[in-house]
């Protein structure tokens, strides 16, 4: 397989740090592409680095091409072209070396319903070569219980909810340490309440040292957690970063709260504001290309009562919709 090249091409403006040099990536791949039987173009062209150390939001919709990808770096399923390399390794060809050191929860987790979720563990745990059968019933009782699962470990599987499963396949993941952990759609079927659980829990992963990369279709709850992202579409790369940066390359709305809206939108039109929208006293559009200064003192000399005027921050979807064109489900 072809090398990664050494280093990223530099961003305008700013040399990349450490943690964005390919030769410091937990996982780099390099024109990394999978086309099916029948031509479907499931990934094209991947040009992917993730810094050691990051928690890494892979974005997209549905159908992406995210899935596919995780598989790959896997050792799951093979590439049609391209290389990818996880821990400094080739795969799938280094798969023996590189597994041991990686937790992973693609697809949910596959479980035996009739056990109960601590036997499914054991029996996880007792399949890894690498494990200490010695220490097994310990790490599997920790594991239960970093997920919140310690009280219902003992209950077979075939009971459990859509997002018990999840946090089980999660703890299947943490029965040893690892240097990566790889989750596809993790909060799939968590409550809100679960799904904070699971932003504090990779949070405690990352503060250890472990890179955590996080395939996820909700923006919102990326950004809550990731310090970098790359952007999937259609099989493509869209781009990649740390997240503050691939949020200040959009630009945020400008938020004008008053019970004059109708006038309020009409004066921001006319100071060359796009996208114009009334939600009752809110009037939201984009930023006009002028000091927003002058244009509050438009609205106030229109004798627009202005209660609230504030440009809100770019977020991951104003940059998703910036790069694109194209709407992203953030609710799932």
């Amino acid at each position: 397989m072809a090398e990664p090249s050494a280093t990223e091409p530099k961003r305008p403006g700013r040399e990349p740090d450490r943690a964005e040099r390919a030769d410091d990536a937990v996982i780099a791949t390099r024109g990394l592409t999978k086309r099916y039987r029948g031509g479907q173009l499931a990934v094209d062209g991947l040009d992917l680095t993730v810094p050691a150390g990051s928690v890494f939001g892979f974005l997209g919709p549905n159908g992406s091409g995210k899935t596919t990808t995780i598989r790959m770096l896997m050792g799951l399923i093979e590439p049609t072209s391209g290389s990818a390399r996880v821990l400094d390794r080739p795969m799938p060809r280094a798969s023996r070396t590189v597994l041991p050191r990686v937790g992973a929860l693609i697809e949910g987790p596959a479980l035996y319903g009739f056990l109960s979720g601590r036997d499914n563990l054991l029996r996880y745990d007792a399949a890894d070569p690498t494990a200490d059968p010695r220490t097994r019933r310990e790490r599997v009782a920790a594991a239960l219980d970093r997920v919140g699962l310690a009280a219902a470990g003992g209950k077979k599987a075939k009971a459990y909810s859509l997002g018990m499963k999840q946090r089980l396949g999660l703890a299947a993941a943490l029965l040893q340490p690892r240097r990566l952990l790889v989750l596809d759609e993790p909060t799939n079927g968590l409550d809100p309440q679960g799904m904070r659980e699971i932003r504090t829990l990779v949070r405690e992963l990352a503060s250890d040292g472990t890179t955590v990369f996080l395939s996820s279709h909700l923006l919102d709850e990326i950004e809550q957690v990731c310090t970098h992202a790359a952007v999937m579409a259609q099989g493509r790369l869209i781009t990649q970063g740390a997240v503050a940066d691939l949020a200040a390359g959009a630009r945020g709305r400008l938020v004008v709260t008053t019970p004059d809206a109708g006038e309020a939108a009409r004066v921001l039109k006319e100071q060359g504001a796009a996208d114009v929208v009334v939600d009752g006293e809110r009037v939201t559009s984009e930023p006009p290309e002028r000091d927003l200064a002058e244009v509050n003192a438009a609205l106030v000399a229109a004798r627009v009562r202005v209660r609230g005027f504030v440009l809100e921050r770019a977020s991951l979807e104003d940059a998703f919709v910036a790069l694109t064109g194209e709407g992203f489900d953030v609710a799932g």
